[in-house]
């Protein structure tokens, strides 16, 4: 009964020691992820800075798992590139290394000091950013006290002579160590865990070093494979597998000669526990100083290796919204923003036919206009389910107001293209059956008030993606340029209508189209009150109560 309640100890720990890991990376990603979402798009053009960056990264995740799984969401939805993705992962590789060498020193004194901080911290603040700063504090204290309880509980195992018995017959065959290591790896999410474990069974002296080096080498492989899992399309799993693959290549080279390196490393410390967090280091370390160079050429394999699929012929089916990224919310949240600009470029297709339907009565781009509507709609829907589905995550203000400002632009983008679709569409049905011609004056106002709103659509766009307040300011500032716009060619045709003149007959269908072109304009004009308002620049009362009522109950 000892050695199960002991067995059962182990498990526990191992579990704490897991669960701390996840408090740290979850506490970070919650406070801090749209800072690391900025960072990650800006500074990782170059290999030197992405390999820094997934240095850095890691050590406060305390997770290679979770900066693969972040990096490979990025890459998969384009906002960071396979190669600088790949010095990412490398650097990744090593921090994790940082880790295991901190963690592996007694420093168990502390843990107490930073749970009762965090839990201080955490339970004081009203700010979600302290809150998840203590969630990372408390994370970290119950690492240490996690590995503490586990070196203890594997003291009195070190004489066990089952458990010797299955660890020297591993010890004898490296490769099913590896795969074993592997596996638990994969199992738990954490390559940090797993080597420190190892490490805590090297210390009691339950297995020998080349044993050890072998568990340590599976942990490596296995910590790749939660990122792979979990890529749902190819163009997700180029970076992971390319993780992967430079794992897989250290794990042979090293195999064979586990021994001899064991011995090679004992000058920098003969413990077993010692030479186990060393040759990790050194294993990441050199795959890092061989891949650093060729990652382009790796990359140029990944994309060979997996193609881009044939793009889907329903446009109204998501691309880019990951089921595996509400994990991490500013990933999502950034696979949803990329998902909009689908909706956002399918609207502008429909807005740049209407001159050609109202001049031409060109009925097939009409029909081709209505059809996409539905495209739209569904993927609207879509998004708003899959931002749905990412409230019940914990979401820091800032995600929080990223979240609002992409429901948002969904929901004034589908409203521009059910306009488009449903009223614009219905009044050239009705132009075309009347056999009504608009004068040529007419078609040139049209035209240019169609300009108008396809200027303002890209500065919304600007706004949207960058939140770019210069754009903001000149987005309101069009839409009294439109409504003069309006105004002016709506008396213009009224007088045609009055003088009887030749190719004025139009009449009601003509000015209900120039109306709702002003209604598109205002959804458009909605994009930039929020960015303004946050910025304390909105401060015209008759703007205020000019936003449409989707934006104003938001």
């Amino acid at each position: 009964m000892k050695g199960t309640f002991a067995l059962l100890d182990i498990a526990g720990y191992v579990a704490l020691l897991l669960w701390g890991t996840h408090m740290v990376t979850s506490g970070v990603l919650r406070g801090y992820g749209s800072a690391l979402r900025r960072w990650l798009g800006r500074y990782l053009g170059r290999r030197p800075a992405a390999f820094a960056f997934g240095v850095c990264i890691t050590a406060v995740l305390q997770s290679s798992t979770a900066t693969g799984l972040m990096a490979a969401s990025f890459a998969a939805s384009g906002f960071l590139g396979l190669a600088p993705g790949l010095a990412v992962m490398l650097g990744a590789n090593v921090g994790t290394t940082l880790i295991v060498q901190v963690m592996s020193f007694d420093i168990a004194v502390i843990a107490p000091v930073l749970i009762l901080l965090g839990f201080v911290v955490h339970r004081r603040s009203d700010d979600a950013r302290y809150e998840n700063l203590g969630r990372v504090a408390i994370g970290l204290g119950l690492m240490l006290l996690a590995l503490h309880l586990l070196v203890l509980s594997l003291a009195p195992v070190e004489s066990a002579q089952a458990l010797h018995a299955v660890l020297q017959s591993l010890s004898g065959e490296p490769v099913l160590a590896m795969l074993v290591a592997a596996l638990l790896a994969w199992a738990c999410h954490s390559s940090v865990a797993m080597v420190l474990l190892i490490v805590s069974l090297a210390n009691a002296g339950v297995i020998n070093a080349p044993g050890a080096l072998a568990l340590v080498l599976g942990a490596n492989l296995g910590a790749t494979l939660p990122a792979l899992f979990d890529a749902h399309s190819p163009v997700a799993r180029r970076l992971p597998l390319g993780n992967l693959l430079v794992r897989l290549t250290g794990c042979i080279v090293c195999l064979p000669f586990l021994p001899q390196l064991a011995a090679l490393l004992a000058p920098l410390g003969a413990s077993p526990a010692r030479i186990v967090v060393n040759f990790h280091t050194a294993f990441n370390l050199a795959l890092a100083l061989l891949f650093i160079l060729p990652v382009e050429r790796l990359a140029q394999l990944l994309v060979r290796l997996l193609p881009e699929p044939p793009q889907p012929s329903d446009p109204g089916v998501p691309q880019y919204l990951d089921e595996a990224a509400l994990d991490t919310a500013n990933v999502a949240l950034a696979n949803a923003a990329r998902e909009s600009m689908r909706m956002a470029d399918m609207v502008e297709s429909m807005l740049k036919g209407l001159v050609e339907v109202f001049g031409k009565d060109d009925r097939v781009r009409a029909t081709a206009i209505g059809r996409m509507d539905s495209s739209t709609d569904r993927l609207g829907m879509a998004i708003r389910e899959y931002l749905a589905e990412l409230s019940n995550e914990a979401l820091n203000e800032e995600d929080g107001e990223r979240s609002q400002e992409i429901l948002a632009f969904v929901i004034n983008i589908e409203h521009i293209g059910d306009i488009t679709a449903n009223n614009l569409m219905e009044f050239a049905a009705k132009k075309a059956q009347r056999g009504q011609d608009f004068s040529a004056e007419d078609i040139q106002d049209l035209a240019a008030m169609q300009h108008q709103v396809m200027e303002s659509l890209r500065l919304g766009l600007m706004v949207f993606m960058r939140g770019d307040l210069r754009a903001a300011q000149q987005l309101i500032a069009n839409k009294e340029i439109l409504w003069r716009m309006e105004n002016e060619a709506s008396e213009r045709h009224i007088r045609a209508l009055r003088e009887q003149r030749d190719g004025g007959g139009g009449g009601d269908v003509y000015l209900r189209i120039l109306r709702d072109l002003k209604r598109i304009h205002s959804h458009l004009a909605a994009l930039a009150y929020l960015p303004l308002e946050r910025a304390g620049l909105l401060q015209n009362r008759l703007v205020r109560e000019s936003t449409p009522t989707v934006v104003s109950s938001h």
